[in-house]
């Protein structure tokens, strides 16, 4: 059976991103559309589905690397500050932003926390992993065609 390894990322991202919306307990918080995504970044995202998409990433995130912490996917998702004509530092990316998300991942039963950070839930890798092999028959097919 295909996985989640065996998936390009970006294409998997944006899949589940798309069956994160279905569900009813992932909604992004009212806050969503004003917040920048670190003290990295000037100007909050363009795209106005920004938070599923960074749901989903998580969420792909926590499968490979877990258990994982909010401290090290801070790091993960931190970037180069732009300080003028001094150089640029890395800051890590938005706190509450990766809490919010874990928290309706939770909620959701994708993930599960332990002593040691969160992990994917049986039924959350079973999801994913259904729709990484979802994923790799219609690329199949479509190929064949």
């Amino acid at each position: 059976m295909t996985t989640v390894y065996d998936v390009p990322a970006d294409r998997f991202i944006r899949t589940l991103a798309e069956e994160l919306k279905k569900k009813p307990e992932m909604k992004p918080p009212d806050w969503a559309a004003f917040a920048k995504t670190g003290v990295h970044k000037e100007m909050p995202p363009h795209d106005p589905e920004w938070w599923f998409v960074r749901t989903a990433s998580i969420l792909r995130r926590v499968y490979i690397e877990g258990p994982i912490g909010v401290q090290r996917l801070r790091t993960i998702y931190g970037g180069k500050k732009d300080r003028g004509s001094r150089p640029k530092q890395f800051r890590k990316g938005s706190g509450s932003i990766l809490r919010k998300a874990l928290q309706q991942l939770e909620t959701a039963g994708l993930i599960q926390k332990e002593k040691t950070g969160r992990r994917v839930s049986p039924g959350g890798i079973s999801f994913m992993d259904n729709l990484a092999d979802r994923m790799a028959r219609e690329e199949k097919t479509q190929a064949t065609q």
